[in-house]
């Protein structure tokens, strides 16, 4: 590349020095042969200067293009260089890639083969994910006609509930309703009609004539009156009032839920002025104000926290369904442990019998035994007196008959077995003791 400029300098100047001395030939063969020497001298000193002028020009103007040219060497010698520079660089860099690019891969290599099992068990957890998504669809739409069911279900519920309360607004229904959850409960607690408990029995007292709703009997002869009463039609109306209500609806909520506390205290004063404990023989003294519902309960006790001392004060008490069965589990089990206390007393009294009998049976025995040992005593003294004085008076009849031989008689040796158990010796001994005393009576 460095060799370039020289040479083209070279060829710049020759071409000018050439075109100078074919300009000189050409004026010096257009000088005619008759001019003066001196004039052609003179003509030749003057285009010598001319020359020497305009070669000068030249190479003022060859030096100039030769600096230019220099520079432009130099310029493409720095481009050059840092051409060759950045290749290095390039070269170097590429190299380093290609390095870095074969480590990664041959990283990368080793992390494939290190997560070979991690890409197994992936693949694994991608079809359990596959099969859980597509059990997670069926469930989904399971869950839908699930949900369209209990849909349908809230809707003919709600259509229930709605004719339900549209019922429940008589007071006959209600009534109906209200002895229908007693009969309920008291046989959900064991307890046996026309055994246990009475339905609608007529009791007289100084507060005048009633007839409760039932009677249950309770262990000793007591009795108890209940009453079914349903005060609904307040709650009904309050209930379908959200209780976050504000303004004038939390006031008519309010306003009815007061309603209903003052429906409950009229049954509670009406149940206290009927006085069915005087009418009942050993009734506690009070009456048990049954409503079948655990929300009506529980809402006029948080509306009116007073309202079960109240009751207490008019000798009632207010029972709930889940209360009533507690209350009526613990008096079924008071019959049965009533009944298990009969029976006990039974079979003592049984037992007591049985046991003066085995003590007669055992004198029996005794009497038998002394009659049987009697009849031994007489049997072995008649084989004796046989033996001594019949049969040797006989023998002698056998000199005349000697085919009829009399053969020795045998006597009973052993006697009637000793009575040893406890029971029985104890009996005899009092049995004994008592004929000793009959006997003394007698003589």
């Amino acid at each position: 590349m460095e060799f370039l400029v020289p040479l083209a300098l070279g060829l710049i100047l020759g071409l000018n020095v050439g075109a100078v001395a074919g300009i000189l030939l050409g004026r010096r063969g257009a000088t005619p042969t008759g001019d003066d020497p001196a004039v052609v001298a003179a003509r030749h000193e003057a285009a010598l200067a001319q020359l020497r002028a305009e070669e000068a020009a030249v190479r003022a103007e060859l030096t100039a293009e030769l600096a230019g040219l220099t520079a432009t060497a130099d310029g493409l010698r720095e481009q050059v260089t840092q051409a060759q520079q950045a290749h290095r660089e390039f070269v170097e860099r590429a190299q380093a890639e290609q390095r870095a690019r074969e480590e990664r891969e041959r990283a990368d290599s080793k992390v494939l083969q290190a997560l070979t099992p991690v890409q197994e068990t992936l693949r694994t957890m991608q079809a359990k994910v596959t099969e859980l998504e597509t059990q997670r669809s069926q469930q989904h739409g399971q869950l839908t006609q699930q949900l369209k069911s209990a849909t349908e279900s809230e809707e003919r519920l709600r259509a229930t509930a709605e004719s339900l309360a549209s019922a429940l607004r008589s007071n006959s229904v209600r009534g109906v309703w209200g002895e229908t959850q007693l009969r309920n409960v008291v046989q959900a607690a064991g307890l046996i009609e026309r055994v246990d408990f009475d339905t609608q029995a007529s009791i007289s007292s100084d507060a005048g004539a009633g007839r409760p709703d039932m009677v249950i009997h309770l262990p000793g002869g007591k009795n108890i009156a209940v009453d079914a009463k349903v005060p609904f039609t307040a709650y009904l109306e309050a209930s379908q009032i959200a209780i976050t209500a504000t303004g004038d609806e939390g006031a008519r909520r309010e306003a009815l839920m007061k309603q209903h506390v003052k429906a409950v205290r009229s049954h509670i004063d009406a149940l206290g002025s009927k006085a069915y404990w005087a009418g009942l023989d050993a009734s506690p003294e009070l009456v048990i104000a049954f409503i079948p519902s655990e929300s009506l309960v529980s809402s006029a006790m948080e509306a009116d926290p007073a309202i079960m001392d109240y009751a207490f004060s008019k000798r009632v008490a207010l029972a709930s369904p889940v209360t009533l069965w507690s209350v009526l589990k613990t008096v079924a089990f008071s019959w049965q442990q009533d009944v298990l206390t009969e029976d006990a007393k039974q079979l003592f009294d049984l037992s007591r019998e049985l046991y003066g009998r085995l003590g007669t049976l055992a004198g029996h025995i005794e009497k038998l035994g002394r009659s049987i040992e009697g009849t031994v005593k007489n049997y072995n003294g008649f084989v004796g007196s046989m033996e001594r004085q019949v049969l040797p008076s006989a023998r002698k009849l056998q000199r005349l008959d000697e085919s009829t031989v009399l053969g020795p008689l045998a006597s009973i040796e052993e006697g009637p077995r000793e009575i040893t158990a406890m029971e029985l010796v104890d009996n005899l001994s009092t049995t004994g003791e008592l004929e000793t005393v009959d006997d003394q009576r007698g003589e």
